[in-house]
């Protein structure tokens, strides 16, 4: 069986660091591996219009600001087929099928749904007394949707964080209840989390346990050295460590997370001078050697977020610099999305074919 994989992100803004260590990196290790026949990413543009149908102009703005970030990350579409959600229309068909195959109870119970939901402000009551707005049926049925899209390339890998789990494991539900009631044609995936504990789910600045463009919690991949230097001044750390010399907690730490996500032992080598101050001056070689002093107490936030700093500007400032190339010819880039769109559309047809065949839909064979 052929190894394929198929992810993407939902264009409703550019991409931040969070997308980045949760599945951005891993794609462009696993595009240069050579281990897999077939690689698919998907901007799920027909998703996000399922919360955002009242302003599509959001979701048209960020498809080449999506495509810039993947480029810009080292996806390459000479490797991997990038296509845009909304111009395969094989899916939507694919979707209205299975929705048969899953009932509204099902849905019901996602904890992704029901977590997503709650975030968005949607209503769960039925007559609208908490006077919030209702829950769009697309975005109810988003975990069928992305079934679809897992299937539709036979995806045998799926690279996401660990809060897509629970849609996974639907897209396997939907597989064996197609498979036993028609004919064996659809590939069960599996799901492949980051191999780096902090980054399956990185928190905000702020703390918070997710990362995301509607909290205003982000760093994004296209952010200027200012900027981060700015987001992470501000950053959320021990709320216990008033004075330098008290002893700090290390776990729910924010700084620390993103040092566990982006910080390498070179990095010491790099930056160590921001160790050095008129008061106290630290020679680390590692970061396991900064969280007992910080453990310890005399070690002072801003020591620490002067270093994460450097520390993230070392990763985003070489994207930053491809961004730029690829923004100045926008053309190309649609041209990229224009191909990798009808590539995506071949192979989706042929899926469709077998599913209408096995489900004894195809009269006109």
């Amino acid at each position: 069986m052929a190894k394929i994989i198929l992810t993407g992100d939902r264009p409703t803004g550019r991409l931040h660091i969070g997308h980045y260590v949760g599945s951005l990196r891993r794609r462009v290790e696993l595009q240069d591996s050579g281990e897999f026949d077939r690689i698919f990413v998907m901007i799920a543009d027909a998703q996000a219009l399922t919360d955002n149908a009242d302003n599509p102009e959001k979701v048209r703005a960020n498809i080449t600001e999506v495509a810039l970030d993947y480029l810009a990350a080292g996806l390459d579409p000479e490797k991997t087929t990038i296509f845009v959600q909304s111009h395969v229309s094989e899916l939507t068909e694919l979707s209205f099928y299975y929705m048969n195959l899953v009932t509204v109870q099902r849905l019901q119970r996602n904890p992704t749904v029901k977590s997503e939901i709650k975030m968005r402000g949607f209503s769960d009551s039925e007559d609208g007394s908490d006077n919030k707005a209702g829950i769009p049926v697309g975005f109810f049925c988003y975990p069928i949707s992305q079934a679809a899209d897992i299937t539709a390339f036979k995806a045998t890998t799926v690279p996401v964080g660990e809060d897509q789990e629970p849609m996974i494991e639907q897209t396997r539900e939907i597989v064996r209840k197609f498979n036993s009631t028609y004919a064996p044609v659809l590939v069960e995936p599996e799901i492949l989390l980051p191999d780096n504990a902090a980054c399956l789910r990185l928190p905000g600045t702020d703390g918070k346990a997710k990362m995301s463009k509607s909290l205003g919690n982000c760093i994004y991949l296209a952010d200027d050295a200012q900027t981060v230097r700015a987001k992470v001044k501000g950053m959320f750390t021990d709320p216990e460590h008033l004075q330098v010399s008290d002893p700090g907690h290390v776990e729910g730490n924010t700084v620390f997370t993103y040092l566990d996500a982006f910080c390498r032992d070179e990095h010491f080598r790099k930056f160590g001078n921001c160790f050095q101050g008129r008061k106290e001056s630290f020679l680390f070689h590692n970061l396991d050697e900064v969280k007992a002093r910080y453990r310890a107490g005399g070690l002072g936030d801003a020591m620490l977020k002067n270093f994460l700093a450097e520390v993230l500007e070392d990763t985003l400032g070489p994207i930053r610099e491809r961004r730029a190339k690829f923004a100045a010819d926008i053309p190309a880039v649609m041209e990229m999305l224009r191909k990798g769109s009808a590539e995506a559309k071949a192979v989706a047809g042929q899926t469709l074919e077998e599913v209408k065949r096995a489900m004894k839909i195809n009269y006109f064979e």
